[in-house]
């Protein structure tokens, strides 16, 4: 249940706090004290977004602070699962600072604004006259048969059925429109393909070609350098070899007279082995060098098919050519098996269908069922609320396709007159009817979801008199199975609560704020008075009051 609420800096609330009790909360003021403005504080502890305009001080924070006893409601799973510290006791606090940043606490730990709406749609349900215009939508409608007939799980099981169902078939018309699309391509990318393979490219040839291409075209230039060098080592005209193996000899005779002539020596000779190796390399070189008009003709078509390929792919390599040719043989071996993978996801399709189609026929199933039962009980409990001939019917349909929330279309039906056919009842039921209308629908989904706490502003709105104290007396019942926070300005309903808070509007002279307190059994006495009588009321108000608040004590 809600224990405590403090809201600091939240428009015409300075600082406020107010603890509840279980039971039957009963909370009044005059028209414009400010209860919609705690109300609509304790909103932002639901999740509902906020802004800047918020603050009353726009150079501090705001702090809204809501404190649950959650110990009998099961919830130490949503714990675990986020990873959160559980406390009977838990605190959730929203913080909106200056500059518009919202901020979210469980147990002071920071949450998103997701996992604060998962865990106080379990704890505390607002209905407002907001949710009145909500009576009349087909999600709303469903909802409710869906929170009654306990299909949450059901529900959720569908939905995954939906997802994947859904995800499968994006999938499929995607592969489909791929393999289309790349069949049209698919001689084009084969052409390209053989003729690459066609090429038998190797890694590096182009380098190879290329150098071997140069070499051709200057062969008589590098013959010329290898014979001249050759004639210069060992050729007829002053040869190098023969005269430095000459001087070898000479200085050989004299190293046993002269030392120093045994290093020039073994100098010379090291130069020698050299020049001799050089001369052979040379001769050898010269004789491998010969310009071969077959060969040139061959290397020159070979790279201009390479240079060809690659200008017409827009390459620049033989490496990157042959990485094409690998791209080309993977799109190709894919476009070959779009055949396997579309009967593969057709498969995978028509099993999601029908464990969809089995899904969708269960919550169908279990919405149909509860219907009977729930409309005998929406009837019993208008006529408790002085609608004697009130009729209330569901009706229900199936859709042509799949939904989010299923395959059925709900529609409340509704009468309060013997003589008047059932009919939409946005259409047909007034302001006062419709309040009464839900009443009885929180009063079964409260039941349904096992919500701790209900909350209704102004339920009451556009009834009087007899119907008052019935939805009063249903109010009283319905706390006994949870805690109800009811903000009410009918006396008749006022003298119903357990506890009773009152919200006023107070001016300091430094500015204007709204408090809120629980009152006492005179104060009590006297605002039911006011209630009754105005603001000045009399002792007849005063003795109404006093039996209102009498009969409550024997109930």
């Amino acid at each position: 249940m809600l224990h405590r609420l403090s809201i600091s800096n939240y428009a015409l609330i300075d600082d406020l706090s107010v603890t509840f009790e279980r039971g039957l909360n009963i909370v009044t003021g005059e028209t414009g004290a400010g209860k919609s403005v705690i109300l609509g504080a304790l909103s932002l502890i639901l999740g509902i977004r906020a802004d800047y305009s918020v603050l009353r001080n726009p150079e501090k924070k705001c702090i809204i602070e809501a404190g649950f006893r959650i110990g009998q409601s099961g919830m130490e799973s949503f714990f675990s699962e986020n990873d959160l510290d559980y406390d009977p006791d838990t605190i959730i606090r929203r913080e909106i600072s200056a500059n518009g940043k919202s901020r979210v606490f469980i147990n002071d730990t920071p949450v998103t604004l997701q996992q604060l709406r998962v865990l106080v749609l379990r704890l505390i349900d607002i209905h407002s006259q907001h949710q009145n215009l909500e009576l009349g939508t087909q999600q709303f409608q469903l909802r409710v048969i869906d929170t009654v007939a306990r299909n949450q799980n059901l529900l959720k099981e569908y939905r995954e059925s939906l997802r994947t169902w859904q995800s499968l078939e994006e999938d499929l018309s995607s592969l489909k429109t791929r393999a289309s699309k790349s069949r049209n391509d698919l001689d084009y990318y084969r052409y390209q393909f053989n003729q690459l393979e066609e090429a038998r490219l190797q890694p590096g040839e182009q380098i190879l070609l290329e150098e071997e291409r140069n070499t051709l075209v200057h062969a008589e230039e590098i013959k010329s350098a290898l014979d001249w060098s050759d004639d210069l080592l060992r050729g007829e005209h002053f040869p190098v070899v023969p005269r430095i193996k000459e001087a070898v000899t000479r200085m050989d005779k004299i190293s046993g007279y002269l030392k120093e002539a045994g290093e020039i020596r073994d100098r010379l000779n090291s130069t020698l082995i050299e020049l001799s190796d050089l001369a052979h390399e040379t001769a050898r070189l010269s004789e491998k060098i010969s310009f071969d008009p077959g060969r040139m003709a061959e290397i020159s078509n070979r790279l201009d098919l390479i240079y060809s390929l690659e200008q017409k792919h827009q390459l620049s390599s033989v490496e990157e050519l042959l990485d094409l040719k690998e791209a080309l043989q993977v799109k190709i071996r894919e476009i070959d098996n779009y055949d396997e993978d579309i009967q593969k996801l057709e498969k995978e399709l028509t099993i999601a269908g029908e464990k969809l189609k089995q899904t969708a026929t269960l919550l169908t199933g279990s919405r149909k069922k509860v219907i009977p039962l729930f409309e005998t009980q929406v009837t019993q409990l208008l006529r408790q609320l002085a609608m004697p001939h009130a009729r209330f019917r569901v009706v229900h349909e199936h859709r042509k396709q799949y939904a989010p929330d299923g395959a059925d279309h709900v529609w409340f039906y509704f009468s309060a007159n013997r003589d008047t056919e059932p009919a939409e009842i946005s259409k047909i039921a007034s302001g006062g009817e419709i309040s009464r209308v839900m009443l009885a629908l929180k009063t079964l989904v409260s039941d349904s979801n096992m919500l701790s706490t209900i909350i209704f502003d102004e339920i009451d709105s556009g009834i009087s008199g007899e119907t008052a104290l019935k939805m009063g007396d249903i109010l009283k019942k319905l706390s006994g199975g949870l805690q109800v926070i009811n903000i009410t300005h009918l006396p008749q309903i006022a003298g119903k609560g357990d506890h009773h808070f009152l919200v006023s509007k107070q001016d300091d002279g430094s500015g204007t704020f709204i408090t809120i307190r629980k009152l006492t059994q005179g104060e009590r006495l006297e605002e039911l008075a006011r209630m009754v009588g105005g603001d000045d009321p009399s002792e007849s108000a005063r003795q109404t009051a006093r039996e209102m608040l009498e009969r409550n004590l024997e109930s």
